[in-house]
């Protein structure tokens, strides 16, 4: 109820500001003495914006009624210049179909040609085209809040839709790291345990066996809070990373033992924070495989700005014997791509001809003016 109160409020005032207005005009245009039906249904031209957001066609069509009988009874000139029926339309337009906006606006356009035909003193034609125009605009500018108001809904469905995949996602992966790393570890301690006392050089690979299953594991959850951004050390105010950090990237990577060329062509440019954090990421994630699974490899890092693509190539030479090279459908590349088509781009990733690895990322760039 607390959202609503804002709203119902201001509408509340409207109504008030209004009826004091109209109230004023009615008064000056009858000499002091106004009819009391043509005091209802002034009042009835106003009063009923502060249910609008419960009922628009109801609250437009009491509108509408009431400053038809107004003129059509004789009691001259809208008291109020049709104030109501603009907010009406507005609401009917901006909060129902567009039918239904563009009933009301048919019927708003009928009503003013019959009350003007109805005026004791004839209205010159730039009078009735300047009140056409005035509804046209509150129609006009009340579709295009409903339609901005639509947008945002799909947007924000679109945006929970992501955030339930991303889950799901990462929920997979980790099941995938958990399940089988505590599947190892469980089974050789178990091993460790039963033949402790009698076969010592069994144990002790056994124990070897869940020191390296627990560290495979500690280093793929570390990558994959790295994607989530979970780090206890990092400043939570600095800014997200891009190309522009590529270089200390492969300063980190040849220091845990790759060597990495990295080369930029094209006119360097400013992207957008979203495909600069992807293009960084395919980069990072594209590293940690080559150093996970190529085994003794060098690796290449190719960027190119294009005039409308930045492609980002890595590109590996080396497959460790019995661990080769991560797969397409990987859960490393499927993260990628999905990164990738969150901004309009392509990843590609496979087995190169003459052995090795390549991921080639490309994103589309904004027109050079």
């Amino acid at each position: 109820m607390r959202k609503l109160f804002i709203p119902v409020l201001a509408d509340v005032l409207l109504t008030v500001a209004l009826t004091v207005l109209t109230t004023a005009n009615l008064v000056t245009q009858s000499d002091g003495k106004p009819h009391w039906l043509a005091t209802l249904l002034a009042f009835l031209t106003v009063a009923p914006i502060a249910f609008r957001q419960w009922a628009p066609v109801g609250t437009f069509a009491v509108i509408v009624v009431a400053l038809v009988l107004y003129s059509t009874l004789g009691f001259g000139a809208w008291p109020n210049t049709g104030l109501g029926m603009v907010v009406g339309l507005f609401t009917v337009a901006a909060m129902r179909s567009r039918l239904a906006g563009t009933t009301a606006f048919v019927v708003t356009l009928l009503s003013v040609v019959v009350a003007y035909r109805t005026f004791p003193v004839p209205l010159a034609v730039s009078d009735i085209l300047q009140s056409a125009l005035a509804m046209s605009v509150a129609w006009a500018v009340g579709d295009s809040t409903r339609r901005w108001m639509l947008r945002t809904e799909r947007l924000a469905a679109k945006a929970v839709s992501a955030v339930a995949e991303e889950r799901v996602r990462i929920a997979r992966e980790m099941h995938d790291i958990v399940t089988h790393h505590m599947s190892v570890i469980s089974l050789q301690a178990g091993v460790a345990e039963y033949v402790l006392d009698t076969d010592p050089p069994t144990a002790k690979a056994a124990i070897a066996t869940v020191g390296d299953a627990s560290r495979e594991a500690l280093s793929e959850m570390r990558r994959l809070l790295d994607v989530l951004r979970i780090e206890q050390d990092a400043d939570p105010f600095s800014p997200q990373p891009g190309l522009a950090d590529l270089g200390e990237l492969v300063s980190r990577t040849r220091s845990a033992g790759l060597s990495v060329t990295l080369t930029t062509t094209g006119q360097v440019r400013q992207l957008a924070a979203g495909p600069d954090l992807c293009a960084y990421r395919v980069v990072q994630e594209s590293l940690t495989n080559v150093l996970q699974h190529a085994g003794p490899a060098t690796a290449t890092v190719e960027v190119e700005y294009g005039e409308l693509t930045l492609t980002v190539m890595i590109t590996d030479d080396g497959v460790k014997p019995y661990n080769p090279a991560p797969s397409p459908d990987s859960h490393g590349i499927r993260g990628m791509r999905e990164r990738a088509e969150l901004y309009g781009g392509v990843l590609t990733a496979g087995r190169c001809s003459g052995g090795g690895f390549r991921v080639v990322l490309r994103l589309p760039l904004e027109e050079t003016p």
